[in-house]
């Protein structure tokens, strides 16, 4: 087992359980990785970040601070997080558009006969437990995916989506939280940020 830690004298080291498989990978300063929990070769996971017990991550998949991966999410490459993202227990990022065990004429399916294509989580979003997200998808920012929901297409910024295939049914905000209607714009209930929607997408209201 190996691992290597961003430099900052002032920086707590990573934490890695003895019973966790880290070889090759780069694990950033006052990051955890808990029992059992397999990080590949070429990985790179920021500062700060919690990555729970059976938790896989794939060989070059790149998590960024403060990101937290909740038990047995099994994170394929090349998925990519941004800072801040949140992954529940049993969340699958797949990277197989067409998966097959073997080739038409029988052979055994090598990494040479497929492309892999990654799932993107941007900055603050959040993957309910058992969530599927089938790559290639984009999760937008701040963007909410219920518990056992999958994700088939893009997410949109602040949206939430749940169901199967993943249908948006609201919109949430940096706190979490549903925001609500206020005559031409949305609101967090919990911050009193303003958003307004636009063909579909949400942006914060820059005039508020």
């Amino acid at each position: 087992m190996s691992s290597a830690t961003h430099p900052d004298a002032t920086s707590r080291p990573a934490r890695i359980d003895p019973s966790a498989d880290v070889t090759g990978a780069v694990i950033g300063d006052g990051s955890s990785v808990w029992h059992l929990a397999q990080v590949r070769e070429d990985a790179v996971i920021g500062r700060d970040c919690v990555i729970g017990r059976g938790v896989y991550v794939g060989p070059g998949v790149e998590i960024g601070d403060g990101c937290k991966l909740q038990n047995y999410a099994l994170v394929y490459e090349p998925a990519q997080l941004e800072d801040g993202v949140f992954v529940g227990p049993a969340v699958v990022f797949t990277n197989d558009t067409y998966p097959r065990a073997i080739n038409p004429d029988g052979t055994p399916k090598s990494a040479a006969d497929w492309t892999p294509v990654g799932v993107t989580v941007r900055r603050g979003a959040s993957i309910g437990a058992r969530a599927t997200c089938v790559a290639p998808v984009q999760i937008g920012r701040w963007a909410t995916v219920a518990a056992g929901a999958v994700v088939t297409r893009d997410v949109p910024d602040f949206a939430l989506v749940a169901g199967v295939p993943a249908r948006r049914i609201g919109w949430v905000g940096p706190a979490g939280v549903p925001l609500e209607r206020d005559g031409d714009a949305w609101v967090c209930p919990r911050t009193g940020d303003r958003f307004i929607e636009t063909d579909g997408e949400l942006k914060e209201d820059t005039d508020a």
